[in-house]
Protein backbone atom coordinates (compact mmCIF):
# COMPACT_ATOMS: atom_id res chain seq x y z
CA UNK A 1 0.00 0.00 0.00
CA UNK A 2 1.15 3.47 -0.62
CA UNK A 3 1.86 6.13 1.59
CA UNK A 4 -0.07 8.32 0.02
CA UNK A 5 -3.74 5.87 0.50
CA UNK A 6 -2.35 5.20 4.04
CA UNK A 7 -3.13 8.92 4.68
CA UNK A 8 -6.08 9.07 2.96
CA UNK A 9 -7.40 6.36 5.02
CA UNK A 10 -5.71 7.27 7.92
CA UNK A 11 -7.87 10.56 7.51
CA UNK A 12 -11.14 8.63 7.21
CA UNK A 13 -10.56 6.60 10.18
CA UNK A 14 -9.59 9.59 12.21
CA UNK A 15 -13.07 11.41 11.11
CA UNK A 16 -15.00 8.39 11.50
CA UNK A 17 -13.56 8.48 15.54
CA UNK A 18 -14.04 11.89 15.98
CA UNK A 19 -17.85 11.75 14.69
CA UNK A 20 -18.52 9.25 17.29
CA UNK A 21 -16.14 10.94 20.07
CA UNK A 22 -18.45 14.23 19.10
CA UNK A 23 -22.13 12.54 18.77
CA UNK A 24 -21.85 10.01 21.77
CA UNK A 25 -21.77 12.40 24.36
CA UNK A 26 -24.45 15.07 22.96
CA UNK A 27 -26.85 11.76 22.44
CA UNK A 28 -26.10 11.46 26.63
CA UNK A 29 -27.28 15.11 26.69
CA UNK A 30 -30.64 13.87 25.17
CA UNK A 31 -30.11 10.61 27.23
CA UNK A 32 -30.58 12.69 30.42
CA UNK A 33 -32.32 15.19 29.27
CA UNK A 34 -35.38 12.10 28.68
CA UNK A 35 -35.43 10.46 32.12
CA UNK A 36 -38.57 10.20 32.62
CA UNK A 37 -39.65 8.56 28.93
CA UNK A 38 -38.94 4.74 29.01
CA UNK A 39 -39.05 4.60 25.22
CA UNK A 40 -37.04 6.94 24.71
CA UNK A 41 -34.14 6.05 26.96
CA UNK A 42 -34.27 2.40 25.25
CA UNK A 43 -34.29 4.06 21.50
CA UNK A 44 -31.03 5.98 23.18
CA UNK A 45 -29.63 3.04 24.79
CA UNK A 46 -29.17 1.36 21.07
CA UNK A 47 -27.84 4.37 19.44
CA UNK A 48 -25.31 4.80 21.87
CA UNK A 49 -24.66 1.49 21.71
CA UNK A 50 -24.50 1.06 18.22
CA UNK A 51 -22.10 4.78 17.37
CA UNK A 52 -19.66 3.19 20.59
CA UNK A 53 -19.44 -0.31 19.59
CA UNK A 54 -20.39 0.14 15.71
CA UNK A 55 -18.58 3.30 14.49
CA UNK A 56 -16.59 4.97 17.24
CA UNK A 57 -14.26 1.82 18.48
CA UNK A 58 -13.59 0.34 14.92
CA UNK A 59 -12.94 3.74 13.84
CA UNK A 60 -10.14 4.48 17.18
CA UNK A 61 -8.74 1.53 16.63
CA UNK A 62 -8.16 1.90 12.80
CA UNK A 63 -6.73 5.29 13.46
CA UNK A 64 -3.91 4.39 15.95
CA UNK A 65 -3.37 1.47 13.69
CA UNK A 66 -2.75 3.51 10.71
CA UNK A 67 -1.20 6.02 12.66
CA UNK A 68 1.37 3.92 14.14
CA UNK A 69 2.26 2.24 10.53
CA UNK A 70 2.65 5.20 9.22
CA UNK A 71 4.88 6.92 12.28
CA UNK A 72 7.27 3.58 12.40
CA UNK A 73 6.92 1.75 9.11
CA UNK A 74 7.56 4.63 6.80
CA UNK A 75 9.46 6.28 9.07
CA UNK A 76 7.46 9.65 9.37
CA UNK A 77 8.50 10.61 13.21
CA UNK A 78 10.20 13.65 14.54
CA UNK A 79 9.54 15.24 17.91
CA UNK A 80 6.24 16.56 17.60
CA UNK A 81 5.08 13.10 17.12
CA UNK A 82 5.88 12.24 21.04
CA UNK A 83 3.01 15.33 21.92
CA UNK A 84 0.42 13.83 19.48
CA UNK A 85 0.99 10.43 20.69
CA UNK A 86 0.18 11.97 24.57
CA UNK A 87 -2.69 13.43 23.11
CA UNK A 88 -3.82 10.44 21.33
CA UNK A 89 -3.56 8.57 24.38
CA UNK A 90 -5.78 11.17 26.43
CA UNK A 91 -8.29 10.81 23.27
CA UNK A 92 -7.99 6.73 24.20
CA UNK A 93 -9.09 7.28 27.35
CA UNK A 94 -11.38 9.77 26.24
CA UNK A 95 -13.04 6.97 25.19
CA UNK A 96 -12.93 4.66 27.45
CA UNK A 97 -14.80 7.08 29.64
CA UNK A 98 -17.28 7.45 27.15
CA UNK A 99 -17.62 3.65 27.13
CA UNK A 100 -17.71 3.70 31.26
CA UNK A 101 -20.61 6.38 30.59
CA UNK A 102 -21.65 4.20 28.14
CA UNK A 103 -21.93 1.30 30.83
CA UNK A 104 -23.88 3.56 33.46
CA UNK A 105 -26.99 4.49 30.72
CA UNK A 106 -27.36 0.69 30.25
CA UNK A 107 -27.51 -0.50 33.35
CA UNK A 108 -30.01 3.18 34.42
CA UNK A 109 -27.34 4.18 36.91
CA UNK A 110 -26.39 7.85 35.45
CA UNK A 111 -25.05 10.11 38.13
CA UNK A 112 -24.78 13.37 35.51
CA UNK A 113 -27.15 16.01 34.59
CA UNK A 114 -27.48 17.03 31.00
CA UNK A 115 -25.50 20.13 31.85
CA UNK A 116 -22.20 18.44 32.61
CA UNK A 117 -22.73 16.17 29.34
CA UNK A 118 -22.59 19.74 27.83
CA UNK A 119 -19.13 20.17 28.86
CA UNK A 120 -18.02 16.87 28.77
CA UNK A 121 -19.19 17.04 24.95
CA UNK A 122 -16.57 19.83 24.43
CA UNK A 123 -13.23 18.13 25.90
CA UNK A 124 -12.43 16.30 22.62
CA UNK A 125 -12.10 19.69 20.74
CA UNK A 126 -9.90 20.73 23.12
CA UNK A 127 -7.79 17.81 21.93
CA UNK A 128 -8.05 18.11 18.23
CA UNK A 129 -7.07 21.58 17.44
CA UNK A 130 -3.64 20.84 18.99
CA UNK A 131 -3.62 17.41 17.67
CA UNK A 132 -4.13 18.66 13.97
CA UNK A 133 -1.60 21.46 14.56
CA UNK A 134 1.13 18.96 15.38
CA UNK A 135 0.04 16.61 12.28
CA UNK A 136 -0.18 19.10 9.70
CA UNK A 137 2.68 21.72 10.96
CA UNK A 138 4.82 19.41 11.99
CA UNK A 139 6.82 22.59 14.65
CA UNK A 140 9.42 20.34 15.97
CA UNK A 141 11.12 18.62 13.21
Amino acid sequence: MSLLYLKAFHVMFMVTWFAGLFYLPRLFVYHAMSAQDSAGCERFKIMERKLFWGIMTPGGILTVASGLILAFVFDDRGAWLHPKIALVLLLVLYHIWCGLLLQDFKLDRNKHGHVWYRWFNEAPVLILIPVVILAVVKPFQ
